[in-house]
Order: C-alpha cells, then structure tokens, then sequence
C-alpha cells in the first residue's frame, strides 16, 4: 500500500487543537481540581441512550459521554487521535489504515480491539445510525490483520468521511455484547457499555441519568470529575431557578427561554458558554410531508415557506440565538466555498405573503366560506415552550394565507412514532438537524432520495424525491476538486430551495449557559456534545 498521510503525536495535536479555538486549557494556568458532580440540565428525556442508533440531540449529549470515537476534531475540523493513534490514507484515497491504541477497556473490562471497529462500522453504524450511509457510505470492508489495526476499504475516495468519525458520528460499540442479538432492541442500548471518559450508572426514568467517573479512562488522569448527571425537568421556569440556585450547573441551549437566557447571563455566577457547535452547523426548521397531499404539490409547500416570517421568529421567539435560513446549506460553510445564495429562490421577500396566496390559488386551492382553504396537522417537536411558541406564531402566519393548522403535542417517544415511524403519520413537523463539518455528512441524509428508511430517525423523512439532487450528491461524495465540488453544491442548494421539501427557519447558534465554577466546558467545536473529560468544577 502507498501511503501519503499519517498523522499522530496526541499532545501536541490537543494543544494545538484548543488553542485553534482561541481558548487555552485552564490546566495550563490553573492545575484543575479532581471530583465534584457536574449537573446538567436537557430537555426532553431522551428515548434511548445510544447514539450509534439515534441522532436525537438529547441523546447526543448523554452517549458522548460514555462512548468514544476513532477520532476528534479541531476548531478547523482538522482530525486530531482519539481511540486510533494514527492514520494512513493511500494516494488514490481508496484505503485507510487507522492504528488503534493499546491498552484501551471496555467498561465491562473487556480489551477494545480492531474487530470492535469492523463491527461498529459496518454492522451497526453504517446500518443503523441515520447518518450512518453519509458517514460510511463507500465502506466495503474493515479488514484486521491484527488487534491494532483497522484497514477500511473504501469502493471510491471519499473526502468527507475523515470529518465524520468522532464518537458523536461513529462511536465505536462493544462487539462481545452485540454480535448475534437484534441490535436494536438489545438491553445495552440503554445500559450502555463504551470506552468514554464516564460509565453509566443509573437512569431513573423522568428525573436524572447518572454516568460515573471511568477510572481506567485511557487519558491518564482523566476524567476530572466524579460524575455527570442530566436531570430532565419538565417546566422551564424551575430549569432556570435551578440554574440561578447553583443547584444546576449547565442549561443546554432550549431548557431554559431565550429571554431568559439574557437575563440569567447578566448575573455574576451565570454566564453563556459560547461556542461548542460549530462542529455541527445546526439549521432550525419545519419538515413536510410531501407525499400527502396537498404537501406533495410544491406550490403549496413553497406557499408556505413565503408565509413564514424568519426574521420575526428569530428576533422575537429566540431572541437573536442565531440567524435567519436560506436554504439547506448552512452558512457556516461559507468559509469553504460551500454556501451560495445566488440563484437560489428568496422565501423572505417584502411581497411574500401576496406571493403566497398566489401559489395556493395556483394550485387550486381556493378559500372556503371560512376562509380557509386546507386543513394541516402541525407536529410540534417535544423541546420546550419556545417551540410551542413557535408553532402558535407558525399557525397564526398560514391562517393569514388560508391555512387551517391545527397543533399536536405529544412526549417524545409519541412524536418520534408519529414523525419517523413507518406510517409516516404527519403532514409537517418543526426540528433542527445538524450538518456536520460536511454537507455530504449531515445535510445529504435529509434529501437523498436513498435515504428514505422509515423507522429511522432523522433521515430522508420528508420522503424527497429528486433525480437530479441525487446525483449532485453522488457527484460531491468523490469530486476532489475544491472549485467543482463548491459548484455542486451551489446547484443543490437552489435545486432543493426550488422544490421546498422544508422550511428552513434559523441556523441555530447553540449556546449554553453555564454556572461560572464550571471550567473547561467548551473546548471543542463539539461543545457539550464531546466527552467533557478534561472538564472541572472550581470547589
């Protein structure tokens, strides 16, 4: 095999890494303190706690924690070590060589080995993870000609996969306690076994999941704390007396009400923790049924799309937590050539709402004696009272151009049947998703014709069919040159803002506010979605 690349040295890549982000380790001015219980505060209560099969934020928080990943991320996106030591890449980008670190256990005690790779990557992410096909996609084997090394044979190169391998995307799973069971109904799925910087101890369903400090965590003297514990309170109000108290240590961004996230902020023991998603590039929005009628007219769903006041909801609802979206792409991407806005359809024009009416009379859709010319069922996503709020101002704006729209609210495990179940049981759902460092990796899945798997969460659930949107994709996946690349996703970004199989409404910046004891919360693009290992409490 010709090799180009290889990558190691772990010290040097963290520090370089931290300080990337502009933000030294306090461990080096102040020698951080062992122990304490680090307190978080989420919301909802997560379904499952293991996010090689769920992409939910909520579980994202609580499995980072417990599982590790082959790799980690800089603030550039740049893969520094984790669980793999050091990298090969063949020059024609068809073969990586990935050498594991040695004396790396399992919770349970079990060695972490090259065959955990192979296992985690092909029979359960790749299969199951609602990313798992942008992430793994060319993978055709994970060959191990011993403990320590993972060969991934790739069908073509593909650029985006080196950015998609921490144990947010692909955290590597425990093959001795899954190989032979049905995957996703095994009882380790939510009594998890991982390699990460924290055990799971306890979930005491409706109040707290509590994760134990890993004392044989591969990075010496790590973690720092004791214990990390997510308490799920249900009223939002008490999240932020419980926060103002000190008896919660971290809100994560929606527990707690955009407006009073500034107030709490201006104490002198709160303070936004910022920074920590731009791993993520998060995009708030509104997903559409578009093969139930009259959703399956795209007239009707661009309609709706001009209805929609971003601004307003951005400014007045989340309080300038992030801004205004365009289209697919988030313009986090700008930075690399990825993001356009040129040619692609403006759904925030002065003359929208005339715009829309037009369409839906277009589209034959004409008002009744009551003014209305359709009936809708809006599915409000379970994450707080600022996406109640949302959908009241959503229902309010589309009865202004004739649309009746009646709001559902349910618990979590209640909207993820109704949304990705295989019934497919809404007409139009709010959520956010994230993009990842890549588009290929995070936004494909949504619009990927070949990714419409029901019963999978956070995938191609609007059911979006578009011959030449996939090819597009599939031409990214393995264009190596920047300038072309950049071009084809400029034609995806007006091609699926055209066809409006959903309303993007605001990318998100997904702070949190954190009481200012807690030191070294955001030290990774990845924020309070990382491990938090190096993570402590002043005392």
């Amino acid at each position: 095999m010709v090799l180009m690349k290889r990558v190691s040295r772990f010290a040097q890549c963290a520090v370089l890494a931290v300080a990337a982000l502009g933000v030294m380790p306090i461990s080096m001015a102040v020698e951080p303190q062992k122990g304490g219980t680090l307190i978080i505060t989420t919301t909802p209560e997560p379904s499952i706690i293991t996010n090689a099969l769920s992409s939910a934020p909520t579980t994202n928080e609580v499995a980072t924690k417990i599982f590790d990943g082959l790799l980690e991320y800089d603030s550039k996106l740049e893969p520094i070590p984790s669980l793999a030591e050091s990298w090969e890449i063949s020059e024609d980008g068809k073969t990586v060589q990935f050498n594991l670190r040695k004396g790396v256990l399992w919770h349970d005690g079990k060695p972490f080995t090259s065959a955990d790779v192979a296992f985690s990557l092909l029979k359960v992410v790749k299969e199951f993870h609602p990313r798992g096909l942008s992430n793994l996609g060319p993978v055709t084997a994970v060959k191990t000609p011993d403990e320590f090394t993972a060969i991934l044979e790739l069908e073509h190169p593909y650029p985006p996969m080196m950015r998609g391998l921490s144990g947010l995307e692909v955290p590597m799973l425990p093959k001795h306690i899954y190989e032979g069971t049905d995957i996703r109904n095994n009882p380790a799925v939510n009594v998890p076994i991982g390699t990460g910087p924290f055990k799971f101890a306890k979930w005491e369903k409706g109040n707290f999941i509590q994760l134990d400090r890993n004392e044989h965590y591969w990075r010496k003297g790590m973690p720092y704390l004791d214990r990390v514990i997510f308490r799920f309170i249900a009223d939002a109000s008490t999240r932020s007396a419980a926060l103002e108290k000190g008896e919660v240590h971290v809100a994560t961004f929606g527990t707690i009400n955009p407006v009073e996230m500034r107030r709490l902020a201006d104490l002198p023991n709160i303070k936004i923790a910022e920074g920590g998603y731009e791993a993520l590039a998060p995009v708030m929005l509104m997903e559409l049924n578009t093969k139930r009628a009259p959703l399956d007219d795209k007239r009707v769903r661009q309609a709706i799309a001009y209805a929609i006041d971003r601004n307003l909801i951005t400014e007045n609802i989340w309080y300038g937590f992030g801004k205004p979206a365009v289209g697919p792409i988030s313009s986090v991407y700008a930075g690399a050539g990825l993001y356009t806005e040129e040619g692609v359809r403006q759904y925030g024009v002065k003359d929208r709402i005339d715009i829309a009416n037009k369409l839906l009379d277009e589209a034959g859709l004409k008002r009744g004696a009551n003014g209305m010319r359709f009936k809708i069922v809006h599915d409000v996503v379970p994450f707080g009272e600022d996406w109640r709020r949302m959908a009241e101002y959503v229902k309010q704006a589309l009865g202004k151009v004739g649309i009746d729209v009646e709001l559902r609210t349910s618990d979590a495990p209640t909207f993820m049947r109704q949304v990705y179940g295989s019934n497919y049981d809404f007409w139009m759902a709010s959520g956010w998703f994230i993009g990842m460092g890549d588009p290929t990796l995070g936004v494909q899945r949504q619009y990927w014709s070949k990714n419409i798997k029901p019963n999978v969460p956070y995938t191609n659930t609007v059911r979006y069919e578009n011959a030449e949107v996939d090819r597009l994709w599939e031409a990214a996946q393995t264009e190596l040159d920047p300038k072309k690349r950049a071009e084809l996703f400029h034609g995806l970004q007006r091609q699926i803002a055209e066809d409006s199989p959903v309303i993007w409404i605001m990318e998100m910046a997904l702070v949190a506010l954190q009481d200012t004891r807690v030191q070294n919360l955001i030290t990774s693009p990845l924020g309070i979605r990382g491990g938090l290992y190096d993570t402590w409490i002043k005392q």
